[in-house]
């Protein structure tokens, strides 16, 4: 089993993919890396764990990397670690810790995210619903519509959304005019839902057939 990425993501790679198996957190500058590992390993199985430090005096930054065996336990920690940590996925280790830090810095301490609507905020696309007021409003929901110009077969777009942990249900419509997709796909918590936005809008499924995926109105208070 591996995770397909968009031609955007960069390279393939298997499904221990550094990009989605290694977090980013934010720790008091106490911690060691036991006391990281304690504070993470309930979420599955640990490979590493290090803590950023002043490369002059050796001081904790207070900014740390939690890597999991599996995607699934880095999604599962960055969902239920407490929110003080923001927990987001790292960037790939070509990206210097350095610039990393900055985005972390400059994306997290403006405001407290509000709930888990933005845990991934180290990613640029979710971070836009911050950056400006105009585009605060934008609906976000546990529910997202997925167009293509070619029909679905319902496992196998099941089995796609289903990469993402929260996965409640998959509905496949067809238009008998057009030959064209439509699915309803509903997650769990609004956090699932954007990331499989940001994962899979552009996505080509199959080769050459490129997804649309927009939220859906769900009811809910999307300001949550």
């Amino acid at each position: 089993v591996f995770i397909a990425q968009s031609r955007a993501s960069g390279s393939h790679r298997d499904l221990e993919d550094e990009e989605l198996t290694r977090i980013f957190v934010m720790i008091p500058k106490s911690y060691t890396e036991e006391d990281l590992r304690e504070k993470f390993k309930m979420y599955g199985d640990i490979e590493y764990c290090s803590i950023i430090k002043n490369k002059t005096t050796g001081e904790s930054k207070g900014l740390g990397y939690v890597r999991y065996l599996k995607p699934s336990q880095a999604a599962r920690a960055i969902e239920e670690c407490d929110r003080s940590y923001r927990a987001i996925l790292a960037e790939p280790k070509n990206k210097s810790s350095e610039s990393l830090e900055h985005d972390y810095y400059s994306n997290n301490t403006r405001q407290e995210p509000r709930g888990n609507t933005f845990p991934f905020c180290g990613q640029p696309e979710f971070c836009s619903f911050e950056k400006s007021e105009s585009r605060v409003q934008e609906p976000v929901s546990k529910r997202l519509s997925v167009v293509s110009r070619l029909p679905f077969i319902q496992e196998q777009l099941f089995a796609l959304f289903d990469l993402v942990p929260g996965l409640e249900y998959c509905d496949v419509q067809r238009d008998p005019h057009t030959n064209s997709g439509y699915a309803v796909i509903q997650y769990s918590t609004a956090a699932s839902a954007i990331y499989a936005k940001y994962k899979l809008h552009g996505f080509e499924y199959p080769p050459g057939n490129r997804l649309t995926v927009v939220f859906l109105e769900d009811g809910s208070d999307s300001s949550e």
